[in-house]
């Protein structure tokens, strides 16, 4: 993050209680005391307006759209113009992402790499993806050039993409008015509230329609809770 000039980090579930010590962090030390910590992918991407996951497609079926490497910066640019907040969301080193972790995502970002070892060191894919969105948006280096997204005028607020949080909060009413209608049993719950995620990232709403659709579904529910006539 130093190396590219991005500042802001947040951590989910910190294994380590000394984390923040990392002694190999050469001249990072400032990111790491500014970091951020979060019990949930959740609560740490909640502000956030586009969210890349990252991880390789060898041994999963992604249920949002999988992207190159390099084919990210003309997304994020978009978004950039639009004044959004973006993350990118880098999984345990054994593991990665959880397909609960991916329902928060966007879109999943695959890093090119040899057949025979899908997987990278978790630092050294951290260090790829941020190489290319530094050189291929300009961004976060100052002093962006004439044709830079920012230089562009700013939209509308009704423009802009609403944050991961507000689209949880329409997902979550929708969920509700689903169970008032008997549509979602008891089993199916959980599965239903992830479809809703993914479903509602993939629409690519704006802050107007996710107020209309919100508006729409507290609507359905209040007639839904009225005694019947």
């Amino acid at each position: 993050m130093a190396n590219f000039g991005f500042r802001h980090l947040s951590v989910v579930s910190a294994y380590e209680p000394h984390w923040r010590e990392a002694r190999s962090a050469i001249g990072s030390s400032e990111i790491l005391q500014h970091a951020e910590e979060f019990a949930t992918v959740a609560d740490a991407v909640r502000e956030c307006t586009f969210i890349l996951g990252t991880g390789s497609l060898t041994h999963r079926k992604p249920d949002q759209p999988a992207v190159k490497l390099n084919e990210i910066a003309p997304l994020v640019n978009d978004h950039l113009v639009r004044d959004g907040k973006i993350a990118v969301i880098f999984g345990p080193e054994k593991q990665g992402l959880t397909r609960e972790n991916l329902s928060f995502c966007h879109v999943l970002v695959e890093i090119p790499t040899h057949p025979q070892q899908p997987s990278m060191n978790l630092g050294q894919a951290a260090a790829v993806c941020l190489y290319e969105l530094a050189a291929r948006t300009g961004h976060p280096y100052p002093n962006p050039s004439p044709k830079s997204p920012r230089a562009e005028t700013q939209p509308t607020a009704d423009e802009q993409a609403p944050s991961s949080g507000q689209l949880d909060i329409l997902a979550l009413l929708i969920h509700e008015v689903m169970v008032a209608a008997r549509y979602s049993p008891k089993n199916m719950q959980e599965p239903n509230r992830h479809d809703l995620r993914l479903m509602l990232r993939r629409m690519h709403l704006n802050t107007a329609d996710q107020r209309r659709v919100l508006g729409l579904f507290r609507r359905i529910l209040w007639r839904f809770k009225q005694p019947d006539p």
